[in-house]
């Protein structure tokens, strides 16, 4: 295992990660990557410890690629299901955090609909002085920091397989497409490539991207770096020799919301296909964070496409780097 330094006893937000940080994500999920390539997938890692998944909204891909990625660390699992807890009887957040907490919890991710829940929790963890270390697994329209870092690790071995480093998107362009005004996983990536030196390209519908976005984002930077975002309001500029395209999933019940006027008028103007990828540049991938609306935000065909589409890759580099954050958030609590 990579010998590293970690600070951080809770993982909330991308927004105060420094570039050697992330670097520092990269580098143990390339030695998890080669754990995972064995015949024996597992490591006793976090061997005693208990990982609680408390998951208050459905997911696919992030819960099943935690609980496998404790597993492959030899944690123990406990899975946390609102339908089926006494949440149903009033029980509060806050509460049901202090009961796993009593079971020996050592580590919660901690999914919510609501911005806030999961730094809430970790608040409360640190005023009772447990120990507990929070990862936020996607809260509100605030943070999904696991997906941009999973994204980043797949930047990163598409750029050099042998090798990959999180430096090495320094100067690249990445053009991210769609729903960027209600998305988490947008803000987090926005974090994320910014502070690797990325130049990040916008572009959505102005309902989806209000003018003065970008300019808004960086002011809000807790840290004293520069970050280049460019927004735009139609798709050919962000597309033009970028070297990495991400499209977002389009929420459908926006449409309620009257921000877009058909799903087939979106797709005309800001959807994926072969062909508007020529605008490009010709070594360019297509990355989407699932779950995917076929024919909406990407065509069918190019989702299909192995020599254009990230998007097995990055669910994959998801276990890899979920054990990653795990082991960094939870080595020595055992001790």
């Amino acid at each position: 295992m990579t010998k590293t330094s970690w600070e951080r006893r809770h993982v909330l937000s991308l927004a105060d990660f420094t570039a050697e940080e992330l670097e520092t994500v990269v580098e143990t999920a390339v030695s998890f990557r080669d754990v995972l390539s064995r015949r024996t997938r597992k490591v006793p890692a976090l061997q005693g410890l208990v990982v609680t998944n408390m998951f208050f909204e459905p997911s696919t891909r992030t819960r099943s690629s935690f609980e496998l990625a404790a597993k492959r660390l030899s944690a123990d699992v406990l899975n946390f299901a609102p339908g089926t807890s006494s949440l149903t009887k009033g029980e509060t957040i806050l509460d049901t955090a202090k009961t796993y907490l009593a079971m020996g919890t050592n580590l919660m991710v901690v999914r919510h609909q609501e911005t806030g829940v999961p730094q809430a929790i970790a608040m409360e963890m640190d005023r009772l002085h447990s120990g507990v270390g929070v990862l936020n697994g996607g809260d509100g329209l605030h943070a999904h920091p696991s997906q941009a870092l999973l994204d980043l690790f797949t930047l990163a071995l598409t750029l050099d397989p042998d090798h990959p480093t999180s430096k090495q998107l320094a100067g690249k362009k990445i053009a991210i497409v769609g729903d960027i005004l209600h998305s988490r996983v947008a803000r987090s990536n926005l974090w994320c490539l910014t502070a690797c030196g990325a130049n990040v390209h916008l572009a959505a519908p102005p309902t989806l991207l209000p003018p003065g976005f970008a300019d808004a984002f960086i002011s809000q930077s807790p840290l004293a770096i520069s970050r280049a975002i460019v927004q735009h309001n139609t798709l050919a500029p962000a597309l033009s020799e970028a070297d990495f395209v991400m499209t977002l999933r389009l929420q459908k019940e926006r449409m309620t919301q009257h921000r877009l006027p058909s799903l087939r008028e979106y797709h005309q103007g800001f959807g994926l296909t072969r062909d508007r990828l020529r605008l490009c540049q010709p070594t360019v991938k297509v990355l989407h964070p699932g779950p995917v609306n076929r024919g909406v935000e990407i065509s069918s065909e190019l989702m299909d496409d192995p020599a254009l589409s990230l998007i097995s890759e990055q669910v994959t580099s998801g276990v890899a780097v979920r054990m990653a954050l795990l082991y960094l958030m939870g080595v020595g609590k055992g001790e």
